[in-house]
């Protein structure tokens, strides 16, 4: 489905969400697992959740997770899910167009897993940059994304940032912040076609310092 740049990102999700029962394999990001499965639980915020899958194994492993996404449909979907996984109320969801608005509160861990639009509309610096004033001290910020175009998408404009770039753009003092992870590496999943679609994705782990 291309994107026509002139219909808003929250319609354009709702109706790829609307064109199948589920839309992603519902198990939670590698990276995310990697990365985030020996912090202590606490308060996580979950930026561009979709289906929940994130959400859901960050709730089975004891965080209280507020888990946002533009798509309604989405999100639906997502309480659904964690209804059917007996989380329910360990997630707060919530609808913003993070371009425009943004959860309050600070958190222990803010994940922002693949957060990326088919267009350059979506201001994802500016994002992230809210994403990292979002984290508590000694907290975590996790930002993973491709950092490869999709087989299904080799004509895509939309620029894919290396690591560094994200580091970079978020523009984070070096005495408050810890860098903990800023690499790319190989990343093996299933495309829209049922084909396997390998890729190459970027993970950025930062530490906020207590002092």
């Amino acid at each position: 489905m291309a994107h026509d740049v002139t219909v808003p990102d929250e319609q354009y999700w709702d109706a790829r969400y609307a064109q199948s029962d589920r839309m992603w394999s519902g198990r939670p990001n590698s990276a995310l697992v990697r990365e985030a499965g020996d912090l202590t639980p606490g308060s996580a915020l979950d930026l561009g959740c979709g289906e929940g899958a994130d959400a859901i194994w960050l709730a089975e492993q004891g965080w209280q997770v507020t888990a946002v996404d533009i798509s309604g449909v989405a999100l639906g979907r997502a309480a659904g899910h964690a209804t059917a996984a007996a989380v329910a109320d360990r997630i707060t969801w919530q609808q913003h167009d993070l371009g425009a608005t943004f959860p309050a509160g600070t958190f222990d861990l803010v994940t922002a897993q693949f957060l990326h639009s088919p267009s350059d509309a979506m201001p994802r610096e500016d994002i992230l940059r809210k994403a990292a004033a979002a984290v508590a001290p000694g907290g975590v910020l996790l930002v993973v994304g491709h950092a490869g175009l999709p087989a299904w998408e080799p004509d895509s404009e939309v620029h894919l940032p290396t690591p560094d770039e994200v580091v970079a753009g978020l523009g984070l003092p070096d005495d408050q912040w810890e860098l903990l992870r800023c690499e790319e590496h190989p990343s093996f999943r299933t495309g829209h076609d049922g084909k396997p679609d390998p890729r190459t994705d970027n993970t950025v782990k930062l530490r906020r310092r207590t002092a």
